[in-house]
């Protein structure tokens, strides 16, 4: 990662952007810009975080780490969010290994600073929150998907989620890249690859992708992508009681 050279809007972070106006000011002026490539590791599983990263065109990839050393995509978080927020909460420890999925700029703050944050302002405590619960219902159906549906299923799921964080911009992704990603072996990718291309609803060419048929795609992806969707696009509004120390709970819909 490096500090990009050019000037960009701090607060292009959507949930940055939701802060409370005197949060905002404590925080805008420890924002650190930085410039992440493709595959730059911002924090290994078990590492100590000292910041939290708010994407702003770059996506970050929560990858689980086996055994073996093979890891796969359980979340990825674009501009809508941070990487860090359970630091800032409760464990300094990163649980996952944090890769860079689609080079960009981000910024990132210190966790001393976003402690002080959750501890006095109720505002941000709900915000985190309402942000957390929505990340890990990204990861519960995340391991649905790779258990219950093909590989192009969550093929067009993923391209979509990428297309979204790229601004319809090529994807910079090979066939294996894909493969560890997803947790699938090479010659499904290829195949599920070659079947989307056939269909008309992408073109691919040494390494790179691009999305053809946006309307399509869709109605080619699990139910997933669209379920992650409406959770994400929701959660800046948390309900009222999403805050810790509350006994009432949530109301079940």
């Amino acid at each position: 990662m490096t500090k990009p050279q050019t000037d960009h809007d701090l607060r292009s972070n959507r949930l940055l952007g939701a802060l409370e106006p005197a949060s905002r000011k404590r925080i805008d002026i420890h924002l650190e810009p930085i410039e992440f490539k493709l595959g730059d590791m911002v924090c290994d599983a078990g590492g100590l975080l000292k910041h939290a990263y708010f994407p702003q065109g770059s996506v970050l990839s929560l990858l689980t780490v086996l055994e073996n050393g093979a890891a796969i995509e359980t979340a990825n978080i674009g501009r809508e969010g941070a990487f860090g927020l359970f630091a800032a909460m409760y464990s300094r420890v990163s649980f996952n290994r944090c890769i860079a999925q689609l080079a960009g700029l981000a910024v990132r703050c210190p966790i001393e600073l976003l402690q002080d944050e959750f501890k006095n302002s109720e505002h941000v405590r709900d915000l985190f929150v309402s942000y957390s619960e929505t990340l890990l219902s990204q990861v519960q159906q995340t391991v649905a998907c790779n258990s219950m549906h093909t590989t192009e299923e969550r093929m067009c799921r993923w391209l979509l989620m990428m297309h979204d964080r790229a601004g319809g911009e090529s994807l910079p992704y090979t066939h294996e890249f894909l493969s560890h990603i997803l947790g699938a072996n090479r010659k499904s990718v290829t195949l599920a690859a070659q079947s989307m291309q056939t269909a008309g609803l992408i073109s691919y060419h040494r390494g790179t992708m691009q999305v053809l048929d946006r309307v399509n795609l869709e109605k080619a992806s699990c139910e997933c992508y669209a379920v992650v969707k409406e959770r994400f696009d929701a959660f800046l509004t948390p309900p009222s009681i999403a805050v810790q120390g509350h006994n009432e709970g949530r109301r079940e819909r």
